[in-house]
């Protein structure tokens, strides 16, 4: 079985896995439109995280793992829980294509996508309000703004061939209301 992971299961699969392989789907767009009160946020205060919108001109990238034999229950019962009960997403099999040049055939692959019918649900919103929601929030897994920068990192160092304007976009407003935040390696070994 193939998992693709496309938010926070790019860096933190929180399962035993055989392989991975980065890459992407067709059909989708990635959004920061679903809203987390467990893992980045709080009941009063929810994070925002990301789910998948249909866009047939569009192609989300992430990161699928292999789980065989008994990490297949194991993966699933544990991503259940994680996506399902406590996330709100639903599950969906998707056309995988790895980067890898040398893979001909797409593989089929389970991906999680929260829709507008779970209560969670939060849909769209201007750049600079989705990150000041991120800002402000924090859950049992971490800030809200590891979560995006870590996906924004993941996208420049795994994916830079790819474009995700939604999510550089919100990255930037974020940057521009609080620059003092933003840090890399390289700025931390300066000081």
């Amino acid at each position: 079985l193939w998992i693709f992971g496309y938010g926070s299961l790019v860096w933190r699969p929180g399962f035993e896995f055989t392989s991975r392989k980065v890459g992407f789907i067709r059909g989708y767009c990635r959004r920061f439109w679903q809203g987390d009160s467990f893992h980045r946020g709080t009941e009063g205060a929810p994070g925002r995280v990301v789910t998948l919108l249909e866009d047939c001109g569009a192609c989300t990238w992430g990161v699928a793992y292999e789980v065989r034999g008994e990490q297949i229950a194991a993966s699933l019962q544990y991503l259940n829980v994680r996506e399902a009960v406590l996330g709100g997403y639903d599950t969906k099999l998707v056309k995988f294509h790895p980067q890898e040049k040398d893979v001909e055939e797409p593989i089929l692959a389970l991906v999680y996508i929260a829709t507008p019918q779970n209560p969670s649900y939060l849909g769209p919103a201007s750049e600079e309000d989705i990150a000041a929601q991120i800002i402000v929030s924090s859950g049992c897994a971490g800030h809200n703004i590891e979560y995006l920068l870590r996906l924004a990192d993941f996208m420049r160092y795994f994916c830079p061939q790819a474009k995700d304007e939604h999510l550089f976009s919100i990255e930037e407003a974020l940057v521009s209301i609080l620059p003092c935040l933003y840090y890399t390696e390289d700025s931390l070994e300066e000081t």
